[in-house]
């Protein structure tokens, strides 16, 4: 059976013409070589050498299969040189859930960061909804998602990614939209749009926290970019992460928070995860993570 070495042999010899100059380059002596070379044309049962005293001449089925020859070896040595890149976290792809509006904030940073560091790696962002996210690690569709604390789940670990303060958004055009920033009792009988409780518990709680009543909620809608749209509209008022500020919509003014409660991203991953890119996620995550 024709292994590797022959080939490799057989390549040294094509390409020098002299079976010592190709033992030479090979580090090995002449006759191992001019036997393997021998024991490759026994087994193909075609002549590819013809050897003279001082010389060695290809056949053109020699000049053929130096060309396959070579094609072989390369594949061999790109398969390996992927086999150990996959192994390392050099080589391969990750699948990424994102809640939609960390577009704004952690996502462009990390991803920009990663694929700088690990260009062969293939990144697949997914946009979708917070309270999809860990089930979304947990089932296996992502290796790792962005999210708020989706509290303490078996089999899932969370990492520090950003943190960033809450902020009112108000029409342009409404009484506080030229303020400096806003008390709870400023924002008191103001109607509001939020997101359902079950779709983002941990910014629900935030706001509720700070206002100093319950407020009059007027809609409730999944998309912290729909919220700031509906609001850009005239219907209410919100408080939002402050990096949607980016959006930059004229049609609303984003206005900070006396003592704003801040809200964090995670890093969420399944520790027992066989993604060996993973590990550059995770690190480059670390190097992120607030103070």
């Amino acid at each position: 059976m024709i292994d590797i070495r022959q080939l490799r042999y057989f390549v040294a010899v094509a390409e020098t013409l002299h079976f010592g100059r190709a033992a030479e380059r090979l580090h090995v002596t002449q006759p191992p070589l001019s036997r393997q070379v021998a024991a490759l044309e026994q087994e193909l049962g075609v002549r590819l050498i013809e050897r003279h005293s001082r010389r060695a001449v290809l056949t053109p089925a020699g000049a053929r299969f130096l060309e396959d020859a070579r094609q072989i070896i390369a594949a061999l040595d790109r398969a390996c040189r992927d086999a150990r890149a996959w192994q390392s976290g050099d080589l391969g792809e990750l699948t990424i859930g994102f809640m939609m509006h960390a577009a704004y904030s952690s996502v462009p940073l990390l991803t920009r960061r990663f694929a700088t560091a690990h260009p062969d790696v293939t990144l697949h962002l997914r946009e979708t909804l917070p309270m999809m996210l860990a089930d979304g690690v947990m089932e296996g569709r992502f290796d790792a998602a962005i999210g708020f604390d989706p509290g303490t789940r078996r089999g899932l670990a969370t990492s520090p990614l950003y943190r960033e303060p809450l902020a009112a958004v108000v029409p342009s055009d409404h009484h506080l939209a030229s303020a400096s920033a806003l008390t709870p009792d400023q924002l008191a009988g103001e109607r509001f749009i939020l997101s359902p409780a079950d779709v983002t518990p941990t910014l629900r709680r935030a706001i509720l926290g700070w206002l100093a009543a319950p407020p009059a909620i007027l809609l409730e809608t999944q998309l912290q970019q729909t919220i700031v749209s509906l609001v850009g509209e005239g219907l209410g008022v919100a408080i939002v992460p402050e990096s949607l500020r980016r959006l930059a919509m004229t049609s609303v003014r984003f206005v900070p928070l006396i003592d704003a409660p801040m809200v964090e991203q995670l890093l969420m991953v399944r520790p027992d995860a066989r993604n060996p890119a993973l590990t550059h996620l995770r690190a480059i995550a670390d190097s992120l993570q607030p103070a």
